[in-house]
């Protein structure tokens, strides 16, 4: 095996968009017409690698659970509902416009913000800003319904699925027959009219969440509220997050939202700093409260053996496909240096990386070795994302497979035409070894099952 010289830990946003771009990730959106800021669209592997992170977390939230269950609630909801919640009301942020610049910045973040005119600046710290008083500025996104727009009626996309879910609760009460502590668990698209989009798959105004809302009795909320935290924070670690880029960030008192009583953050270390992944809040019974008193129905527990009725309260980890996607690939980024040859690595959890193996053959012209490989491939493609590459010389094509996080390939080559075994390269230590092309299926299965954890230490 090559020696290899590990680099500094030198990732940046624009080394990840740069990767993303190049091996068909994610592409900006409607490119071809200029793009839209802020707007993307995921390529092949960026797609694979997505539904691979939603497919973990159903794991966690449903599949290896009895408490929780599954819902997809609509994009557009009845506007009562937007009414009743408070967001349409209190869904806003207060903005600054610049007269010099041009540029809008949120009143609550100049000190974060890049004066538009002098980067090396915030906003109002030059004598050429000139800001205008503070404005609020709602979020949410609306649209028409109705056959003519000028006599349809204003409707909004979501800016959160956690509604579709409280407005459900009985129904799933009812017929999923739960009760408290019980969770229901959603992944679906929402959208958020932001005015600082940015930092890639950061902050966009289209994105998808992955939200849980978990109902406890009253008094059991601070326990099940710090379990959650717990097991939230496992989760990312479970799939290769470096705990060195982790941490829990309770909010201050003058943070939390007015129905909340205690929210913390998981951060992660972006290049762009700690940031966000995942917030965990007790919103206590405001929801169910709320959407009891402006729709008329009962969203409560009785229990039948006691008669004793109660509102839940809710414990809500809520977190972002995209930024959990952007945290994996901002930890995976690797570079190393190979026999004096600069690689570039992904070292994906083989449960998150979009292609779980390679199939080469060693030699494209040459008939046998298409036709063993050719056959393998076929073999395992029936049950395990893989990919058959014959295109540019052996080692090129190694580098391709480990930009996208490919975790085994299996070579055909001259040996493989005398005895039937094939060769399986290790993406991250780049170890090698003799297999029979029998065994790689049984092989590669047993593989993904093993326990895994990243190889980068810092």
């Amino acid at each position: 095996m090559a020696e290899t010289e590990p680099r500094s830990d030198a990732v940046t946003m624009d080394k990840i968009v740069s990767l993303a771009r190049r091996r068909g990730f994610v592409f900006p959106s409607s490119e071809i017409y200029g793009g839209l800021g802020s707007a993307y669209d995921y390529g092949h592997y960026g797609v694979l690698a997505k539904n691979n992170v939603k497919a973990r977390w159903l794991e966690a939230m449903v599949q290896e659970r009895d408490d929780i269950v599954a819902l997809d609630s609509a994009i557009i909801l009845n506007p009562a509902v937007w009414e009743a919640s408070g967001h349409v009301a209190g869904f806003s942020d207060p903005l600054v416009d610049c007269r010099t610049c041009k540029l809008r910045f949120r009143a609550d973040a100049l000190d974060q913000a890049q004066c538009g005119r002098k980067p090396s600046k915030h906003p109002g710290e030059t004598p050429d800003c000139d800001l205008t008083e503070p404005r609020q500025f709602n979020l949410m996104l609306s649209t028409r319904l109705g056959a003519v727009e000028e006599t349809g009626s204003t409707a909004y996309l979501r800016p959160e699925t956690a509604q579709g879910i409280f407005v459900n609760f009985k129904n799933v009460l009812q017929l999923a027959r739960r009760k408290p502590p019980f969770g229901i668990a959603q992944i679906g698209k929402s959208f958020r009219n932001e005015i600082t989009p940015g930092n890639f798959l950061f902050r966009t105004r289209e994105f998808e969440q992955m939200e849980m809302e978990y109902f406890v009795p009253p008094a059991e909320a601070e326990r099940w509220f710090q379990y959650w935290v717990n097991e939230r924070y496992d989760w990312y670690t479970k799939y290769g997050i470096r705990e060195s880029r982790l941490r829990v960030r309770p909010h201050e008192q003058d943070e939390l939202s007015h129905y909340s009583s205690a929210t913390s953050d998981i951060e992660y270390l972006f290049p762009i700093g700690w940031s966000e992944l995942e917030g965990i809040a007790n919103r206590g019974a405001f929801d169910l409260t709320q959407h009891t008193e402006h729709s008329g129905a009962k969203l409560e527990f009785v229990d039948s053996a006691t008669g004793e009725r109660y509102v839940p309260h809710v414990i809500e980890p809520a977190g972002g496909v995209d930024r959990a996607l952007l945290a994996f690939l901002v930890d995976a980024y690797d570079e190393e240096v190979v026999a004096d040859r600069e690689r570039t690595i992904l070292r994906l959890h083989p449960k998150i990386a979009p292609v779980k193996a390679a199939v080469l053959p060693l030699i494209a012209k040459d008939a046998g070795m298409v036709e063993k490989a050719g056959a393998l491939y076929e073999d395992l493609r029936r049950r395990h994302v893989v990919e058959y590459d014959d295109s540019g010389a052996i080692g090129r094509r190694y580098r391709r497979q480990d930009e996208i996080g490919t975790p085994y390939a299996f070579t055909v080559d001259e040996q493989t035409l005398a005895d039937d075994s094939v060769t399986v390269r290790d993406r991250d230590s780049l170890a090698q070894e003799r297999l029979p092309i029998g065994r790689v299926r049984e092989w590669l299965a047993d593989a993904l099952d093993r326990p895994w954890a990243t190889p980068k230490l810092a």
